[in-house]
């Protein structure tokens, strides 16, 4: 008998349980094996459309897209991970599908990101383009990509 895991995908609030779930895991995922103190990132998470994939009630997956405010209708996305033991589940590409309809419904004309060089396949498969030359973030080189709706 095989374990089938059901992922589902959620909007949340900084006010949602799930919440605190998804800082945990931006830290202990994304800042921590860099250096970075927890919390490094969260200056804009008031600000910012959060989105989760939920295992059960469990967070294992997030991305956080924060709204440009120099250039209306152009969000950011950032912060994204999905826990070590689901990746290659197709679960980062439901995080994103579930920002890219968001963004069409809320009229927005572009979705920015700066990913990392490694990461910068999956997202041309879900229609990201890189724009610029590469750059250091943190340590790690990064890409500016793009994606027009």
């Amino acid at each position: 008998m095989t374990n089938i895991t059901v992922i589902s995908y959620e909007q949340i609030k900084i006010d949602s349980p799930h919440y605190q779930a998804e800082r945990e895991l931006r830290n202990a995922l994304l800042l921590r094996p860099i250096g970075l103190p927890d919390s490094a990132w969260e200056m804009h998470d008031s600000d910012s459309f959060h989105f989760v994939a939920l295992d059960g009630n469990d967070v294992v997956g997030c991305v956080v897209l924060y709204p440009i405010p120099s250039t209306p209708g152009h969000l950011q996305l950032m912060q994204m991970v999905v826990v070590e033991r689901l990746r290659g589940k197709r679960i980062g590409r439901g995080l994103v599908e579930e920002l890219i309809a968001f963004t069409r419904a809320e009229h927005c004309r572009e979705i920015v990101c700066h990913a990392r060089q490694e990461a910068v396949g999956f997202y041309e498969k879900l229609g990201f383009c890189v724009y610029d030359d590469p750059f250091d973030e943190a340590g790690i080189v990064h890409r500016h990509m793009r994606y027009k709706l």
